[in-house]
């Protein structure tokens, strides 16, 4: 099964109306792990207001869990928890520390500042999508590897391992409804003349731009 989660574990801060947030984020796979790391950031700032939290876990997104921590009900861990579902997002935890700056916000502007800080996160370290991709291990002359980043850059792929020897063997992974038409736009790209054969499938992390 695919899914969306973070491109890596960040953290980015905001100031609104004079009150700091901090939003920090990790990849989890248990809910054991989200608690750990919620508990990690409130006892690094416990001189902060506030440290709101929203957890999605699960390839089916089956386990969600949110904490407004003393700010008024509603107004902090479900907004982030809905910026984490309208991104599709799972296997994160995201915990926004409030420094209060001696200006009230009031319901409506806790749910912006706390949703916003969350967005803003995530459009700063990048998203990627987890998918199942069949493997092809492609063998080049030095010569062929030279133009092989042309190639890459044209069919949106990257190479995951390359090991040089006497020749060039560089491994990438494709979606499996596409693997025919890259192969053979591999094989036009070099006039037919290249060797390559097919590994076994692995879960593989695709950057979105």
């Amino acid at each position: 099964m695919n899914y969306r989660t973070i491109a890596k574990d960040g953290l980015t801060q905001d100031v609104i109306k004079k009150s700091r947030f901090i939003c920090q984020t990790k990849r989890i796979y248990s809910e054991e792990e989200g608690r750990d790391f919620i508990a990690k950031i409130k006892k690094e700032h416990y001189k902060a207001n506030h440290s709101c939290s929203a957890m999605i876990i699960g390839e089916d997104s089956s386990i969600k869990r949110s904490s407004d921590d003393g700010e008024p009900s509603g107004t902090a861990g479900i907004p982030m928890l809905t910026v984490l579902e309208k991104n599709e997002l799972t296997n994160i935890v995201a915990v926004v520390t409030r420094y209060f700056g001696g200006i009230k916000l009031g319901t409506g502007g806790l749910i912006r500042a706390y949703s916003s800080s969350v967005a803003h996160h995530l459009n700063e370290i990048g998203l990627v999508t987890i998918k199942e991709q069949r493997g092809v291990q492609i063998d080049l002359t030095y010569s062929q590897y030279q133009t092989f980043s042309n190639f890459l850059e044209r069919q949106a792929l990257k190479e995951h391992q390359t090991d040089f020897g006497t020749r060039v063997t560089s491994t990438v992974f494709a979606d499996p409804e596409k693997l025919t038409f890259i192969l053979q736009e591999l094989e036009d790209f070099y006039q037919g003349k290249i060797t390559y054969q097919l590994t076994e499938s692995q879960l593989v992390e695709v950057p979105e731009n």
